[in-house]
């Protein structure tokens, strides 16, 4: 199993980056949490299978039809499996 902590960047906030990240890990089997930063980028963890994980961080490097993404920062953390689902936190 396989767990990444990502920062994405670029025009990545009212684009529906959260909710169609969400949609893209839950239909990966993928579990964690998606969130918007106050500098405009957003903030993911991921958890699953090592391909499933990877398919959707190759997602992110794209995101959805009105996003325009420049940089995906990835770091593998240590696998928790802390996480039943995958949800859009909200604050900072």
């Amino acid at each position: 199993m396989k767990r990444v902590h990502v920062t994405i960047t670029g025009m990545v906030q009212g684009v529906f980056f959260r909710a169609k990240t969400r949609n893209e890990a839950i239909g990966n089997n993928v579990s964690g949490w998606v969130r918007n930063l106050p500098d405009g980028r957003v903030e993911a963890v991921f958890e699953g299978k090592p391909e499933d994980v990877d398919r959707v961080v190759s997602w992110c490097r794209i995101g959805p039809s009105l996003a325009a993404v420049t940089n995906v920062e990835m770091r593998e953390e240590a696998y928790t499996g802390v996480f039943t689902d995958f949800s859009i936190r909200y604050g900072h």
